[in-house]
């Protein structure tokens, strides 16, 4: 347990009204949202535990789990009171209850070669994986020809490096403000899981440091899941796409996605897709 748990926290409660949770709100506060023992009052606990939970020192006494993490019940009343969504309360629980993974060494396997057939047998559809750093693994020819991950190397392929240090991605994405959110949403996500992974401490570190953009995103503690959506591209060949897209978990690498962009069948974008599909193909025969 870190500071990024009380970090998270305390985000959380400043976006909460007191009048929103039935609290009377009195004169002027210091600090928007509610206060601490507010919270530790509307959780039924008391205002010592939720603190030293909140600074990261660690809550003893019962309620505390055999293993020796925060309990279940404690969790699911803080996030309640919080108006914890799905993807965040998942990581309260990760951040809470951290299962650190050894910090040296890559955490992900390679790419099975039955992924990759997939993948080639996908030749509608851009598709690619993705590691839990949002790392581009494999892909087929067709996200290549959009996205141009060929003769990139493996840092030119990191998706948070792309869109916050590469400018041609303003270029590529015509709704980079969201992108860029929705990136860092689930980029958090992604450490919440992984607090050990040395990696990926690096490679928010170098974001931060390096974007503006990416540093006032990461202050906002976004917590989201990118598991389906749309995206819109502008290519410089195919012109606009609109790209719905599904992700699919790889059951034998946990930590492995498979993104998949599906346009509806005989859609504008379809048949922009479909000549870029030929359009590369005739340049590589």
């Amino acid at each position: 347990m870190d500071g990024e748990l009380g970090d998270f926290l305390r985000s959380r409660r400043a976006r909460i009204r007191p009048e929103e949770v039935g609290l009377p709100c009195y004169g002027r506060r210091r600090v928007p949202g509610l206060r601490r023992e507010e919270v530790a009052q509307l959780a039924g606990v008391s205002v010592d535990y939720y603190v030293r939970l909140e600074q990261g020192r660690g809550p003893g006494g019962p309620s505390r789990t055999k293993a020796g993490g925060v309990s279940d019940a404690v969790l699911d009343a803080i996030a309640r009171v919080l108006r914890l969504d799905a993807a965040e309360r998942e990581y309260l629980r990760a951040v809470a209850r951290p299962h650190r993974r050894a910090a040296g060494g890559p955490a992900v396997p390679g790419v099975r070669p039955g992924i990759r057939l997939i993948l080639d047998g996908m030749d509608r559809n851009p598709a690619y994986v993705l590691d839990h750093r949002m790392n581009v693994l494999a892909w087929n020819a067709l996200a290549d020809a959009v996205l141009g991950f060929d003769g990139t190397g493996v840092e030119e392929r990191n998706l948070p490096r792309r869109t916050f240090l590469d400018p041609a991605s303003r270029a590529l994405y015509p709704d980079w403000d969201a992108i860029a959110e929705q990136t860092v949403a689930h980029l958090r996500l992604k450490a919440g899981h992984h607090p050990g992974d040395a990696a990926l401490g690096q490679l928010v570190g170098e974001l931060t440091h390096a974007s503006a953009d990416f540093r006032r995103l990461w202050a906002d503690h976004l917590v989201k899941p990118c598991d389906h959506g749309v995206k819109r591209l502008r290519h410089p060949v195919a012109g606009l796409l609109t790209l719905p897209y599904e992700t699919l978990t790889v059951p034998s690498a946990p930590d492995q996605t498979i993104v998949a962009y599906a346009p509806e069948p005989g859609s504008e974008t379809a048949e922009r897709l479909a000549l870029l599909a030929s359009w590369t193909t005739s340049r590589t025969g």
